[in-house]
């Protein structure tokens, strides 16, 4: 009886949070398919996807999948590329190479992917999806990449004042921003998720007083599942394609896991197996892109919300795949009345959120390495494209190490007096190092005691701790020769 009771119990806390996952899922699954140049069912057909499939595998109990923010930029410069056709075939190989990481057990490496690169790629993310999305609050066109929308806002900035109706649309932008800042701090409107609140009220207003700003198109739900063809799919062999789908799967994959990780503080039930979570997002994408529809990832906001509205299973998120299915099948033509604006408003401020600015100061204090390997990241994506830019961020990281490494050096006390010469080794002592370390020692006055302090050292290897014994045993006889002719 007490374990019904306690399935019931179970069920009813899933079943609400279902609802509540999937009242924020619906304007960020739109928003993102609009902003990334494709119909907006798609991503409708992603958030499904992710619900009842990915729901139901095994990996992580609570965290939900979905399209996500953070794959908008690749996705939007991919379908301009390629062609929406060919969409399918990148989401689909995408899918397939994280499924043979999964079973390859690679799921625990992405754990090991420097944090300071994540939350640059996120961060420079987000300014190449504010940078475009502004372009959207007036309902005017992106110009088309990251530098290139940058540098025409100030011609943004002059259209827009000159233009009544970009006016209008930029107004219903920003008060969406605002409810979405606003609405958290009232206490009795939480139980309706902010996304949501934001682009109803928004729609309402368009609707109402009949504004002039541009509605989401919309083609059915049937009509905008386009599966790649033979011919998309030969594709796959052209060295650019390839490069995509690496993106795809590896920028796919770590928002993932490192989302897996976040949610996995926020609960007390069972942890992330990080190789089925792998293999979890992998099935998803395949059957994603069988349908031609969005890549998806694992979602921290809707994860969150799943678990603050007190989901227990995976029931939740399974619920929220069915519930967004019966939207999408019932009332597509509700997406019609959405204002563009509204969206673009929502992933303006999920671009800003994605930009790690209070940990940025802190981070410059204490691990300015790191920092820097954060903003280097940030602008490569920026300047250059998502897939080089995080390599670029890759490759400085390990620079980075490999300085850490080799690099060590000396801090003395009172090298001029006539007491002993304090001398602190300071990094990792190597035998790389070990000649320029030896120089400096060699260069102390060789008639006064060294006392040879190596405890800040963070390795120490054999062949350089030896060489460090052997100089402080023959500095230690020269003195004493120095001090026996003196006497």
């Amino acid at each position: 009886m007490r374990r019904q009771l306690g399935k019931l119990t179970a069920f009813r806390a899933d079943f609400t949070a279902s609802v509540v996952v999937f009242l924020v899922a619906v304007p960020l699954c739109v928003g993102v398919a609009v902003a990334s140049g494709v119909p907006a069912e798609l991503g409708l057909v992603t958030g499904i996807v992710g619900g009842l499939l990915t729901g139901l595998l095994p990996g992580s109990s609570l965290q939900v999948s979905g399209p996500a923010a953070g794959l908008t930029v690749l996705v939007f410069e991919a379908v301009n590329e390629y062609g929406i056709g060919a969409l399918g075939a990148l989401v689909l190989a995408a899918g397939a190479l994280q499924l043979a990481m999964g079973a390859l057990r690679l799921g625990r490496w992405f754990r090991a992917i420097s944090v300071a690169v994540v939350q640059g790629m996120l961060a420079g993310i987000g300014l190449v999806l504010i940078a475009g999305q502004l372009y959207a609050l007036t309902d005017a066109e992106a110009p088309g990449s990251g530098l290139a929308n940058l540098g025409a806002l100030p011609g943004l900035v002059a259209a827009t004042a000159g233009s009544g109706a970009a006016l209008t649309a930029l107004a219903i932008g920003a008060t969406t921003i605002a409810v979405l800042v606003l609405w958290p701090r009232w206490k009795r409107a939480r139980i309706l998720p902010a996304p949501l609140a934001a682009v109803a009220l928004a729609t309402a207003a368009v609707w109402t007083l009949d504004l002039p700003v541009a509605r989401v198109e919309v083609s059915g739900l049937l009509e905008a599942i386009q599966p790649p063809g033979l011919a998309d799919l030969g594709r796959l062999t052209e060295i650019g394609v390839i490069g995509t789908v690496l993106a795809f799967a590896l920028i796919a994959s770590a928002e993932s896991l490192f989302s897996a990780a976040a949610v996995d503080r926020l609960h007390d039930g069972p942890r992330t197996d990080y190789d089925k979570e792998l293999m979890a997002q992998g099935a998803g994408n395949a059957v994603c892109g069988l349908l031609g529809a969005l890549p998806m990832t694992a979602v921290i906001v809707r994860s969150a919300a799943n678990v603050q509205a007190g989901a227990r299973t995976k029931v939740s998120r399974v619920l929220h795949g069915g519930w967004l299915l019966l939207f999408a099948a019932a009332f597509p033509a509700a997406l019609g009345v959405v204002p563009v604006a509204a969206l673009a408003g929502v992933l303006v401020h999920a671009g800003w959120k994605l930009l790690p600015l209070r940990e940025l100061r802190p981070l410059w204090r204490e691990h300015r390495g790191e920092a820097v390997v954060l903003l280097v990241t940030a602008l490569a994506i920026v300047t250059v494209n998502m897939f080089e830019g995080v390599l670029i961020g890759l490759l400085v990281a390990v620079a980075k190490t490999a300085w850490e490494t080799w690099h060590v050096h000396l801090e003395m006390d009172d090298p001029q007096g006539a007491g002993p010469v304090v001398v602190r080794v300071l990094g990792n002592a190597t035998f790389l190092r070990l000649p320029r370390l030896l120089d400096q020692l060699e260069a102390l006055p060789p008639d006064r005691d060294v006392d040879l302090d190596l405890s800040g050292l963070r390795h120490l290897d054999h062949a350089c701790g030896t060489a460090l014994a052997n100089w402080a045993e023959q500095h230690r006889r020269s003195r004493d020769r120095s001090a026996e002719l003196v006497s």
